[in-house]
């Protein structure tokens, strides 16, 4: 049985211990001790700034692809109920607002724009460009979430939210159960995706407090970076929900 690992030596800290592991790397220690001086947004455990931003950007990466695969369930979950009832789920369609869904399709992609612009400006250190393009986004998301307020608010007023006050439309008595199954998944769905639009609200937020104080440049922008990537993420899954859920009415089949 493997013996547990002994404490640090008095003495020794986690720089010693860096500087150890770069000479058995062939890396000079002045060498990292000098890269760690010359900025001081390199972390301790990083030899470089590219190598820090490289292992960002690969961690957003994993997370997103549980993301994708947390999505995925609910995507197969949609498949199956649309391949069993196909008129319900069209007729449910109808039921969507595709002008306001389109809308919201519109302002992401325009965010989607203004992300990638902060990023860039970050790259090139302009801080006016970083500051203006993410307040930009924040309010294109803001505004995303405002119209699927005002959806949201239709359903319930037209008594389209699952449970037991949910009401079929006139005609559509013998298929409101498997109505009732759209609307939970639109639900779910379209919820879970404006909880995350929240979160990269909040997140764009904390992005801009440092851009403002002037932290990022050409030689350190990695938040920028990887926000931007989990930014872009929530948008590409709005750009599956539309067809999916507001325009099964366009693609024929029963009902349509």
């Amino acid at each position: 049985m493997a013996k547990p690992s002994t404490p640090l030596r008095p003495g020794l800290d986690e720089k010693t211990l860096a500087h150890s592991h770069a000479a058995s790397m062939g890396a000079p220690a002045h060498a990292l001790h000098s890269a760690h001086d010359e900025n001081p947004n390199l972390q301790h455990h990083f030899f470089s700034m590219d190598q820090q931003l490289e292992a960002s950007i690969l961690g957003m990466w994993v997370f997103l692809v549980t993301e994708v695969m947390f999505f995925g369930g609910l995507f197969m979950a949609y498949i199956v109920y649309r391949t069993m009832y196909p008129t319900a789920w069209v007729e449910s369609s109808h039921e969507l607002n595709v002008i306001l869904g389109g809308i919201n399709t519109g302002v992401l992609i325009v965010s989607s724009f203004t992300m990638a612009m902060a990023v860039r400006s970050a790259q090139t250190g302009s801080r006016n460009g970083q500051i203006f393009n993410l307040i930009g986004t924040m309010i294109l998301g803001s505004t995303f979430l405002v119209i699927k307020y005002f959806e949201y608010a239709a359903k319930f007023t037209h008594h389209l939210v699952p449970g037991p006050h949910f009401q079929a439309p006139a005609g559509m008595e013998a298929i409101g159960n498997q109505m009732q199954i759209f609307f939970a998944l639109y639900f779910i769905m379209t919820g879970i995706h404006a909880a995350h639009m929240v979160i990269g609200i909040v997140l764009m937020a904390v992005i801009l407090v440092m851009a403002w104080r002037g932290k990022f440049g050409p030689h350190y922008y990695t938040p920028v970076e990887v926000g931007g990537l989990y930014w872009h993420f929530v948008d590409i899954v709005w750009i599956f929900l539309f067809p999916l859920l507001y325009l099964l009415g366009f693609h024929g089949g029963p009902g349509a």
